[in-house]
């Protein structure tokens, strides 16, 4: 499968290790770009078609809350699937999670055949709509 037919997965997270871990789980089945915080996301986002969005919650200047409810405020992102991936594993944090707009919520570390199971299941339902 060539990379203009795969789609396109936008890993926010400022760990290059945790960006790593992503890359290696879901190398071969989706076309990958990353971004180390808000700002770089937004400027990929701008610049390139996004299938989904994997965002960690914990990063510097803005965090994954604060870049979800701005996703969700623009219009052309509105209906992009945002996975929050993240260490964090509170109720609280779920909760503020939906609020901002997130479509779902994992937490780390992750099971890559999970992972898959989930942006598979958010890219197919884009599909289709």
């Amino acid at each position: 499968m060539s990379s203009i037919s795969r789609p396109t997965v936008l890993v926010i997270d400022d760990s290059p290790l945790m960006q790593e871990m992503i890359k290696r789980a879901l190398a071969g089945s989706y076309h990958l770009l990353t971004a180390s915080s808000a700002t770089e996301a937004l400027s990929l986002l701008a610049h390139q078609a996004v299938s989904i969005v994997l965002l960690d919650i914990t990063m510097p200047d803005i965090d994954g809350y604060e870049l979800c409810r701005t996703l969700r405020n623009l219009p052309q992102f509105q209906q992009l699937p945002v996975i929050m991936l993240t260490a964090r594993d509170g109720v609280f944090d779920r909760v503020q999670a939906r609020l901002a707009g997130a479509t779902e919520y994992l937490t780390k570390p992750f099971d890559a055949a999970n992972l898959h199971h989930t942006i598979e299941r958010f890219i197919q339902s884009s599909t289709l709509a």
